[in-house]
């Protein structure tokens, strides 16, 4: 079949003439069956096409054992033909990425273009689930390393001082610093940490396969947590487990064929929660406490500490989704409630299994004999599993405990009736209303076991569970409240309109804070409960009630988005206190684009020159700064520097005016939107700016990563906790002023490069027609649009499909855009400025961490494949951006190396370039395909669907996709590649 594209073009205009950089791509012996840990490999049907490129054996041992289970499913299952062109796929794009030959892509491109629609989808979904597999693989290997190396006291390839340090490591590190143990514990007891769930959608595979997965992965730990004790038929059975398991996944549809609800996404979020977080929470306190004895600490760390605690976005998020409402907030919260209620239910009677002693406290024994024992209630027997008889009065501990398991019972039901919109016949007082009602019997257990000589069952299963209430409360995770400040706009115009004294729309800043400050200090109403203004007002107002009719441990913080004038913060401050919000939530304001951050210490000197608002705070403010649309606004390097001095301005206002500040940081997954490791990210904070407070967001697919399995879970916690301790007490050091001035500089330059581009009269053209960016909400991976507004403008569009959109060409734009004119710039400037710019990426962590971000995603980009989309999607008028485009990521990349002073990229992490040269050949056969299916699917568009009868066969895969306007399985074929180039970009970054 000839060629869809003219790839002689693309080997003359690729790089202007800028050398592309290759890997090669070692190739090794198949896997002998003989010499593996898995016998039952030899009796496999499919041999492994997969070349050995990992040092470690053990990594290949269990990617190809269960790749080879997946081809054998996929013969088995679809036939012989189907399994011989995935093969041949892989073959074709493998000899690609070893060789960048232009003639193999072409071969690639011809054979893909002419596959059936049916077997279109399945080749799609193949390498898809494939991919997945790898991560799943390698997750596990990362999981047995780092363990490994915790019992060997070193540090392998996944973790460096730098990038990763456990509990132990970095006690011992502070007590090396001259940090004395005392000094420690007090910092560790005063220290906070908030991890945020929230549902932005990055996460693209469907719950089902997500659950799938973890059981792939804890059946995968089996076989090597036990490999020295199991017999030849444990492993059959367990390799079985994984056949079936594998089968599964592949067998579940992997697209969403409805958009998920708010409900949906708390739901799948939540899940997280109660299924290894829960538990995770006293594992790893008690964890820290083995810690602190190794450092001759012997006081455990107080169940009082709220050293972890978890908040959800999940319900409350309504910044442009209108499917976020104020019914919506009311039933999430009531749902967490009821998740909690039944967690502490569950957990209750085992309790009074444990707690049997008979000797109590004169305390605990006084308190028994004022209270009127309330024996359960024979009409709820049945919901009681153990102790529904009169528990004998010589069991002290039981007797208060079965008090608190009937008080839970009531509070889940009076949740279920509330949550059905009916009227509980169960009495608020029969319920736990709050956290330190639960607590108080608890702790009265805790101090009886304490005084009777049996502190160390106290500081078993009880404890774990008063570290829960701690940590969770009664409302599981607090939801926080985000809105746009200009819906807040909007509320306070109606209002005033209405009371016609003018448009607050049309006020200066002075006088909209005159206003504010003038009525917050008063005590009379400015609106009653009548509706004022039009459905979006009345939705503000609305929320704003909904919080103060639920219980105010249900809410975290209100967060304003697009935060740009102190009189943003001190309007949510009026409408709470207008819709009768008694405790009213701390008002963040959230600084996301370049001039807001650079506005942010401006901003928060106004507000704290209040005096009403500084009595309002009492001492205390929280600040959250934006990484994803400040990276949109100015590129990643403008964005990253503007977030640095924006955290030590606002510190330095915080510290003026005697204000204890939290920063809230909204990272992302992806390099574009603020991810990366989280020790490191941490630990490159300007200083002072962590002082052992810390938020931070958990987002779509990073909660997977971070919460899906239990080791996972832990590691994340110790991550976190490690971290924050360890730049409290070591903060870094200032970067040299010269350092600064030259960032100031290189960060004009590259912001003034990233909008030319983005301004270019050519570029919206561009990016729609050579992206799959206006496709990206047919993947129903989110419940809101992936616009703020109607217009196709870049500034209406969000973040993250932004970020996708360019993912998938494999040119990663938003990561570097801007950075090859700063380096330029400064070596031009003086040829001197190379030494001074290696010795910041040496000395400095946070320049560190940035190049090293970007670096890793020139690893894995392929400007080949990104002029392959051009070609075959983009118009001519269009394709001399593309040019240049290409010829500034090589450029840029060139000069990233230079500074980083090593001849290729990652060449000082080879772990990690093995894993990105593994998944090459298993990525780039989607994105042929995905190019392929865009350009007929565009076409289509135009020309209209072909009759039935120019179809080719159709298989029952394309009728799931029935309803779609294009021809059978184009639809599927599409989503299934953006998913799995979504894949292949995991885990490495």
């Amino acid at each position: 079949m000839a060629s869809l594209v003219d790839l002689a073009a693309i080997d003359s205009k690729v790089g202007n003439g800028v050398t592309i950089e290759t890997w090669p791509h070692p190739t090794g012996p198949t896997i002998k069956a003989d010499t593996n840990i898995f016998p039952l490999l030899k009796d496999q049907k499919a041999k492994s096409f997969i070349p050995q490129v990992y040092e470690d054996d053990s990594v290949f041992k269990d990617e190809t054992l269960l790749l080879e289970l997946f081809l054998d499913i996929l013969r088995d299952l679809d036939g012989e033909e189907v399994s011989s062109q995935v093969k041949k796929c892989y073959t074709i794009a493998a000899a690609y990425s070893e060789s960048l030959n232009l003639n193999v892509l072409n071969d690639l491109i011809s054979f893909i273009d002419g596959l059936p629609p049916a077997n279109s989808i399945l080749i799609a979904s193949a390498f898809s689930h494939m991919l997945n597999l790898e991560n799943l693989a390698e997750e596990v290997q990362m999981a047995l390393r780092r363990r490994s190396d915790v019992k060997t006291g070193e540090l392998g390839d996944e973790g460096n001082e730098l990038t990763e340090s456990n509990f132990t490591e970095t006690l011992a590190k502070l007590l090396k610093l001259g940090k004395s143990k005392e000094e420690i514990f007090e910092a560790l007891k005063s220290q906070s940490v908030d991890l945020v769930l929230t549902a932005h959608p990055t996460q693209s595979v469907r719950r089902s396969i997500l659950r799938k997965h973890s059981k792939i992965k804890s059946t995968l730990l089996r076989l090597h947590e036990n490999a020295s004790t199991l017999r030849p038929n444990d492993i059959k059975e367990i390799v079985e487990e994984l056949h079936r398991q594998i089968q599964a996944a592949w067998r579940t549809d992997e697209i969403r064929r409805v958009q998920p609800t708010p409900q949906d996404e708390m739901r799948a979020g939540m899940s997280y929660l109660t299924e290894t977080i829960w538990n995770g929470v006293p594992r790893f306190l008690r964890r820290v406490d083995t810690a602190l004895k190794s450092i001759g600490i012997e006081e455990r760390l107080p169940y009082s500490c709220k050293i972890l605690q978890f908040s959800s976005w999940m319900g409350g998020d309504r910044d442009g989704n209108p499917n976020v409402t104020s019914s919506v907030t009311r039933d999430v919260c009531l749902l967490l409630r009821l998740m909690a209620a039944n967690l502490y239910y569950s957990q209750i009677e085992p309790l009074m299994f444990e707690l049997s002693m008979w000797r109590c406290s004169s305390e605990l024994r006084e308190k028994l004999q004022s209270t009127n024992q309330d024996v359960t209630r024979r009409g709820s027997v049945k919901h009681y599993q153990e102790f529904w008889n009169v528990i004998p009065p010589t069991e002290p501990y039981r007797i208060i405990l079965g008090m608190v398991r009937d008080r839970l019972f009531n509070t889940r039901e009076r949740l279920m009736h509330l949550l059905q919109g009916g009227i509980s016949p169960i009495q608020e007082s029969e319920t736990f209303t709050s956290a330190e009602q639960l607590m108080e019997p608890l702790e009265l257990c805790y101090r009886s076991l304490c005084e009777t000589g049996d502190k160390i069952i106290a500081d078993g299963t009880l404890l774990d569970y008063m570290r829960q209430v701690t940590c969770f409360g009664l409302g599981m995770a607090r939801l926080d409240i985000r809105q746009e400040a200009e819906r807040h706009v909007e509320a306070l115009d109606a209002i005033t309109q209405h009371l016609e004294i003018g448009s607050y729309k049309q006020w200066s800043e002075e006088q909209r804070l005159e206003f504010l400050v003038k009525e917050l200090q008063s005590k009379r109403p400015l609106i009653g409960p009548y509706p004022v203004g039009n459905a979006d007002v009345r939705e503000v107002l609305d929320t704003c009630r909904v919080v103060g009719e639920l219980p105010s441990d249900s809410f975290g913080a209100y967060v304003i988005s697009m935060s740009t004038v102190p009189s943003d913060v001190l309007g949510v401050h009026l409408l709470q206190r207008e819709c009768g919000v008694k405790k009213p939530l701390r008002v963040v304001p959230l600084y996301e684009r370049l001039q807001d951050l650079m506005n942010a210490g401006d901003n928060l000197e106004r507000l704290f020159a209040i005096d009403w608002y500084r009595k309002q705070i009492n001492g205390k403010q929280e600040v959250m700064i934006g990484y994803s649309d400040s990276g949109k606004d100015g590129g990643r390097l403008s964005a990253a520097w503007a977030l640095f001095q924006a955290q030590a301005n606002v510190v330095k206002i915080a510290e003026k005016y005697n204000v204890k500040l939290t920063l809230f940081h909204g990272r992302g997954g992806t390099i574009g939107r603020g991810g990366g490791p989280t020790h490191l990210a941490i630990l490159s904070q300007p200083p002072g700016t962590v002082n052992g407070s810390l938020r931070v967001t958990i987002q779509g697919e990073i909660i997977e990563q971070s919460f899906g399995e239990e080791h996972l879970c832990f590691r994340t916690l110790e991550r976190f906790t490690a971290a924050t301790l360890e730049v409290g007490l070591n903060p870094p050091k200032p970067a040299k002023p010269e350092w600064k001035t030259l960032m100031d500089e290189m960060c004009a330059v590259a912001t003034e490069e990233f909008r030319r581009v983005l301004h270019d009269k050519r570029f919206l053209g561009y990016f729609h027609s050579g992206t799959p960016v206006l496709e990206y909400g047919r993947m129903n991976i989110g419940s809101r649009p992936s616009k703020r507004r109607t217009d196709q403008g870049i500034g209406s569009l969000r973040a993250i499909p932004w970020v996708f959109a360019w993912t998938q060409t494999r040119i990663h734009l938003p990561v570097w855009l801007g950075v090859g004119a700063a380096l330029k710039y400064a070596i031009e400037k003086d040829p001197a400025n190379l030494d001074v710019l290696r010795q910041m990426h040496r000395g400095w962590p946070f320049f560190r961490v940035t190049l090293d971000l970007i670096e890793m995603v020139f690893a894995k980009g392929d400007v080949r494949i990104a002029m392959l989309y051009e070609k075959m999607l983009v118009s001519e008028e269009f394709q001399t951006l593309g040019e240049e485009i290409r010829a500034n990521f090589q450029n840029t990349r060139d000069l990233l190396l230079k500074v980083a002073d090593i001849p290729r990229t990652l060449d000082n992490n080879p772990a990690l370039k093995q894993r990105i040269i593994l998944r090459e050949p298993l990525t780039t056969p989607l994105n042929v395909q995905q190019v392929i299916t865009l350009k007929k699917m565009r076409e289509m568009f135009v020309l209209g669907a072909p009759p039935a009868s120019d179809v080719q066969t159709i298989r029952d895969v394309v009728t799931l996709n029935s309803d779609s306007s294009y021809a059978p399985g184009l639809e599927d074929t599409l989503i299934l590649t953006m998913k799995g180039v979504a894949a292949g970009m995991q885990n490495t970054g």
